[in-house]
């Protein structure tokens, strides 16, 4: 992790009181997920106590503080999702990136995780990777979707 880099984006913030989400935000956006050492820096230049810098990354859903992958990928286990193949879709992507909800690829590419609403119920059954929305999806479509991703 390059200290530079976070003293870029604290400083971007420094002035502004308040914006200790964002400069969470940059982190993570950066890096994936928000480094203890990060964290650390963010807590000596913007004179925050760290254990509230904790709070603030714990208390938010979007951050997270173990890595995750470049394209993050998440997938609806919401009652209409659910119901027309979610279920199907977590197992297809779990197959094809070898890994289990929760989890990184050891390559850092892919993280699955996932969620009990999207609000894309119109849709369903409905993945994200990133903030790309891919809805009406099969089961065979996940992997074409995932090799888009693979190849750049």
């Amino acid at each position: 992790m390059e200290a530079l880099a976070i003293d870029d984006i604290i400083e971007k913030y420094q002035d502004q009181r308040g914006q200790v989400i964002a400069a969470l935000q940059d982190i993570q956006e950066r890096y994936y997920y928000l480094p203890k050492q990060a964290l650390q820096i963010v807590s000596e230049k913007m004179k925050i106590p760290l254990s509230r810098i904790y709070s603030i990354a714990t208390f938010y859903n979007a951050f997270s503080l173990v890595p995750k992958g470049k394209y993050q990928t998440k997938v609806c286990l919401g009652t209409t999702c659910y119901v027309r193949g979610g279920e199907q879709l977590q197992k297809s992507l779990e197959e094809e990136l070898n890994i289990s909800i929760g989890e990184t690829t050891t390559d850092r590419k892919f993280s699955i995780d996932s969620v009990h609403c999207l609000g894309c119920c119109s849709i369903a059954p409905v993945i994200t990777v990133n903030k790309k929305v891919y809805g009406r999806l099969q089961e065979e479509k996940v992997k074409e979707i995932i090799n888009k991703y693979k190849q750049g």
